[in-house]
């Protein structure tokens, strides 16, 4: 696995997101040096900290070079679905007057269906449904045996049974992928 350096800016809700984030790049090669920054929810309502913050994160990844840049994005859907939860954050650039988030940029949006838990959840090897909260882990770096699952996975495909937002999840990885090719 070749090693990537590219400036990376992750928002996230929480520490379990920042964990599971920073482990997934980590694994699949990217270097998380000075040019890595995190941008997490200091207390409250993640999912608003997020929604509220993302328009100036794509403002400030679009005025920099596009190729040596990525944009991670976790945010929890909750009680919503995926497609509602992305709308927000379109809606939330178009009340900044930008444009929604374009398929050549690099700002990938991974979306779990109701929390991070239901996929570390499903990647400890449980069957998992997508509206069950699942309990947190004793501390957030246990979830990272599981990401290296992941990587592995995303290498040689998802099982079936995978969460559906995980599947889409992994579409948007190499989409990511592709572009920083």
């Amino acid at each position: 696995m070749s090693q990537r350096r590219v400036q990376i800016v992750v928002l996230c809700e929480d520490r379990q997101q920042e964990v599971f984030a920073r482990h997934f790049l980590k694994k699949r090669g990217f270097i998380l040096d000075r040019n890595f920054r995190i941008e997490i929810c200091p207390k409250g309502a993640g999912e608003q900290f997020v929604r509220k913050r993302y328009p100036a994160e794509v403002k400030a990844y679009r005025s920099k070079n596009y190729l040596s840049g990525m944009l991670v994005v976790l945010i929890d859907a909750d009680n919503k679905t995926v497609e509602e939860r992305l709308n927000q954050l379109d809606e939330a650039l178009s009340e900044n007057s930008q444009l929604v988030r374009q398929p050549r940029e690099a700002i990938a949006i991974f979306i779990p269906k109701k929390n991070i838990e239901t996929w570390i959840h499903y990647l400890q090897g449980e069957i998992v449904d997508e509206e069950t909260e699942y309990s947190k882990l004793n501390s957030e770096s246990a979830c990272k045996p599981y990401v290296e699952n992941l990587v592995k996975q995303c290498y040689e495909g998802l099982h079936k049974n995978a969460p559906l937002s995980l599947q889409t999840a992994c579409g948007e990885l190499q989409r990511i992928l592709s572009l920083l090719e």
